[in-house]
């Protein structure tokens, strides 16, 4: 089968396409074929070294097909079944074989390239939203990237709530998205200051929460744009992870707080799995939240995937499509 691994540790030249065996399920596995996969950040900074790997490696995050084989014990999945998953190295290539309890059944009223383009944004948007930060309607908030694969479903999803939503970006194509997708005020990061705008449009006050998925180049901007007592939440490293600073920042500014969360820790179990799942299968199917996907490229493609995701040259999602 068709696989795309990382030889070593470096940029997108270490990805190279090889033929590898096509994995048999083992017991409480299942095989999937896969009809679409999705393209992350964290496939590049596993792929950098950020997030140190083993060499060589498959990488890939998320995907959705069909599955095709199931190992003994399985009764959650049977051959033929429509299913996603999220959270298990190995989604660049035509098959992978994952544990059971970590997939997810897909509902014909989501399409496979919908799936393989949300569910680790789409899961990482509704924790963000719902458990990491209840929002509640009438509350301002300040997302970076709104144009972004993340930033375009917490965009929609937070205006699905109730909020009023600021959104940086950083360009006027991006800004034209960002907009479409409902947010109230958009911020170009390379001609304003972040910060300042985000004062003037909320007379003073700041906003209760930022979402930064930036990182180091956002650090700044993000610290200076809460309410007192508000909420900085750094969920990515775009442009590399944020310096480190002394906690008595966070109490001269406001007695901030400040978080690093991932995902998989708001889906440990196979519960919050499915409930997390689920609410965003509902969100996509009640049309409060479309998927953007910005660009497709084919899997023997996907160093020029990456080399587009980090340039900063994507909108939405991208997909791979083995």
């Amino acid at each position: 089968m068709l696989a795309i691994q990382a030889t070593r540790a470096g940029g997108p030249d270490v990805l190279e396409a090889i033929e590898a065996p096509t994995p048999n399920p083992g017991p409480g596995q299942i095989r999937i074929r896969h009809a679409a996969i999705g393209l992350n950040f964290i496939d590049t900074y596993q792929r950098s070294g950020l997030y140190p790997m083993k060499y060589p490696v498959i990488l890939g995050q998320e995907a959705a097909g069909v599955v095709d084989a199931v190992g003994e014990d399985v009764t959650r999945f049977k051959a033929g079944d429509r299913i996603a998953y999220a959270g298990q190295t190995g989604a660049y290539a035509a098959f992978h074989v994952v544990a059971a309890d970590r997939a997810v059944p897909l509902p014909d009223s989501v399409s496979f390239e919908d799936a393989a383009a949300s569910m680790l944004k789409g899961m990482t948007a509704e924790f963000l939203l719902r458990r990491c930060y209840p929002l509640r309607a009438g509350e301002t908030i300040l997302v970076h990237a709104a144009a972004g694969g993340v930033g375009s479903i917490l965009v929609q999803w937070a205006k699905a709530l109730g909020a009023r939503v600021i959104g940086a970006v950083g360009s006027a194509e991006k800004a034209k998205l960002a907009r479409g997708l409902g947010c109230d005020h958009v911020i170009l990061y390379r001609d304003e200051d972040v910060a300042t705008e985000v004062r003037r449009l909320t007379d003073g006050a700041g906003v209760p929460v930022v979402y930064d998925s930036v990182g180091k180049a956002t650090f700044e901007a993000s610290l200076a744009s809460l309410a007192r007592r508000g909420l900085f939440v750094s969920f990515g490293n775009a442009s590399g992870p944020v310096p480190a600073f002394e906690p008595l920042r966070l109490s001269r500014a406001g007695s901030l707080f400040f978080t690093r969360p991932t995902m998989y820790d708001y889906v440990a179990t196979p519960e919050e799995l499915q409930t997390s799942s689920t609410a965003l299968f509902d969100v996509i199917a009640s049309g409060k939240v479309r998927i953007e996907i910005g660009q497709t490229f084919p899997l023997v493609q996907a160093r020029q995937a990456h080399e587009a995701l980090e340039g900063r040259n994507t909108i939405g999602a991208t997909l791979l499509i083995p």
